[in-house]
């Protein structure tokens, strides 16, 4: 990537910026650990808490907000943790069998223990509610959330609802961490920790598959992302931090019992994740902030307003929520963050190492058949939307895709990317069989695809979302993006995105968000994203629409370049003037049938594509 397209995808429209985020989360951090030796100790009580909640909001961040899953039940990954790590220090039995390691030591094996069943237990949990949708998987984080609460009430070993006491407080080096105030910097340090690792986790390859699988799963299966698993992990990530906060709670109290981890807490970590900002790491922190201080308050004051007492809390919360997404339907973190930047705070530019060398494509020779389809059959119960459907497209060529409304070229799509399976028939692509096989696995074999309903990440770039078409080209994990070890593969991706972006004429619209071009030029970041995998096979569907005659003029340019080049392109289009001068062959599909294939001029001539537009009368009349 240059050096300008870096500075521009990092400063943002501000040319002259006065104070960086990245100074201001520094002299933020500063100002608490100058002033955390004076602040009195029930402030450092809150604080505490504060950085415990906001742990578990940040996992509900990456969860809910970015992934897309919605779980009222993170309050039973935290009584996990706690209860993991109190059971390892009383037990008499784990103290016989741990004999030969001191004492210290305890908390640490519990803190082990704590991770290892959270993570064998939110897989298995995520592995079956993570199938659900809609409204059933957060009924299902409620119901395993609840049976967690109980069993933690029920187990005799962990004092039933009594619970454990005697908990021993955490030690490092010999150092004590009885004290809150020391206990708090352990607290505090983890927070900033992992919000620095999401933060780079998110500003990466990984980051913009965890990102697209809010309400684009189908899209990101198309780009290589194998969804159902990074679900998953997404789903473990936040289980862990929260099973973190837990063990941190339990060595602070010195004592736990079930009621801090039943399904009002569960709501309330989701209330924070919501208030701040759900989509926004920073909001976890905010919305921790508010809601603590505000339950702290609203403690003391509505007993005394109502003459009892009672989780009055819950209400007023249940209102706060209603305002807020009547109001702030992102959370209270992006309207701060445009006052800041009104008041001149910009994001810190994106400083990029040289990019290293991604894997390179060798494209077939010219006429090699790259997709097959064999007598293709597509049924929906006892409707037939494709009947013995067979097709070739070839390396160095555009195959055209024509027919009325309803004539199931789309179905005819889903087939051969992998979106549907036929019910008869066979699919190959590059001669291998791909019948029953995920779109990802079409995407790894080289084929590329848009969409007759534009599937873009509308919040983010042009750029992030041109680059998710690169995901499979780099190999780097989690943990090389957390600790910032891919900067050499990311500034390939970005740079190999920015060269799709300028070839389809978008490098003006680099930095701006997807969802704010109009119609057309959507479809060609779908486009552009399509050739940052560097696929042999283009498909495309409905590329032209929405765009004006000069851009058609453009985007026929580019195709024909491509084919150039030696890609095999398949599209579907309604513009017929388009189509017939920029196909080599065409196949007419009516009612899911072949009834033409040749070149423009031969279909134009056949009296079945004329019926199939124009009708019987007019049929007679154009073939004359």
């Amino acid at each position: 990537m240059s050096a300008d397209t870096t500075a521009r995808a990092g400063t943002g429209a501000s040319a002259t910026p006065r104070v960086s985020q990245r100074a201001l989360t520094i002299g933020f951090v500063l100002l608490l650990a100058a002033a955390w030796g004076v602040l009195p100790d029930f402030t450092i009580t809150l604080l505490n808490y504060i950085g415990l909640h906001a742990l578990v909001a940040l996992g509900l961040v990456m969860l809910t907000g970015i992934g897309g899953m919605t779980s009222f039940g993170q309050a039973a990954f935290v009584g996990l943790g706690a209860y993991a790590t109190a059971w390892v220090c009383t037990a008499p039995e784990v103290a016989a069998a741990l004999s030969g390691l001191p004492a210290a030591a305890l908390p640490w094996v519990g803190l082990a223990l704590g991770l290892a069943l959270t993570l064998a237990i939110a897989w298995g949990l995520g592995a079956v509610t993570l199938r659900l949708g809609g409204h059933y998987l957060p009924l299902a984080t409620i119901a395993w959330g609840l049976s967690l609460y109980f069993l933690f009430g029920n187990l005799a070993f962990l004092g039933g609802h009594t619970g454990l006491t005697g908990i021993p407080p955490l030690s490092v080096g010999g150092w004590s961490l009885a004290d809150p105030r020391a206990l708090g910097v352990v607290i505090w340090a983890l927070l900033l920790l992992a919000v620095w690792a999401l933060h780079n986790l998110l500003d990466s390859r990984a980051g913009r598959a965890i990102r697209a699988l809010k309400g684009g799963r189908l899209m990101a299966e198309s780009m290589g992302v194998d969804t159902a698993a990074l679900r998953i992990r997404v789903f473990m990530l936040a289980a862990l931090l929260a099973a973190l906060s837990g063990w941190l709670y339990a060595h602070l109290q010195r004592f736990v019992n079930p009621t801090p981890f039943n399904l009002n807490i569960g709501i309330e970590y989701l209330f924070m994740a919501v208030v701040g900002g759900s989509g926004h790491l920073w909001g976890a922190l905010l919305g921790a902030t508010l809601i603590a201080l505000l339950k702290e308050q609203l403690q003391d004051w509505l007993p005394k307003l109502f003459g009892m007492s009672g989780n009055f809390e819950i209400i007023v919360f249940g209102l706060l929520m209603m305002l807020v997404l009547q109001r702030y339907a992102e959370g209270l973190w992006p309207t701060l963050a445009a006052w800041a930047r009104r008041a001149g705070v910009v994001p810190a530019p994106r400083r990029l190492p040289a990019p290293a060398a991604l894997p390179a494509r060798t494209l077939p020779p010219a006429g090699t058949v790259l997709i097959e389809a064999r007598e293709v059959t597509k049924r929906f119960g006892g409707l037939v939307a494709n009947a013995q459907v067979s097709l070739q497209v070839r390396a160095g060529e555009v195959h055209a895709l024509i027919g009325p409304n309803g004539a199931g070229k789309s179905t005819f799509f889903n087939m051969i990317s992998g979106v549907d399976d036929p019910t008869e028939g066979e699919v190959r692509l590059l001669g291998e069989p791909m019948t029953g096989r995920p779109s990802r696995d079409f995407a790894a074999r080289g084929l590329g695809r848009t969409f007759q309903h534009v599937r873009l990440m509308g919040q983010r770039s042009v750029l992030d979302n041109v680059a998710l078409g690169a995901h499979l080209r780099g190999r780097k994990g989690w943990w090389a993006s957390m600790f910032r070890l891919d900067r050499h593969e990311e500034a390939a991706l970005l740079a190999e995105a920015m060269r799709q972006i300028e070839r389809c004429g978008l490098a003006e619209h680099a930095d701006t968000p997807a969802g704010a071009l109009p119609l057309g030029k959507q479809r060609i970041v779908e486009i552009a994203r399509a050739l940052a995998g560097q696929p042999a096979l283009l498909l495309l569907d409905e590329p032209a629409a929405g765009l004006r005659h000069l851009e058609k003029q453009a985007l026929a340019a580019l195709l024909d370049q491509l084919r150039r080049e030696g890609l095999g392109i398949l599209i579907v289009e309604h513009d017929m003037e388009f189509v017939m001068n920029l196909a080599d062959r065409i196949t007419v599909l009516d009612f899911g049938t072949v009834i033409a294939h040749g070149t423009p001029a031969e279909v134009q001539r056949d009296p079945r594509v004329l019926q199939a537009y124009l009708g019987d009368d007019l049929a007679v009349g154009g073939a004359a």
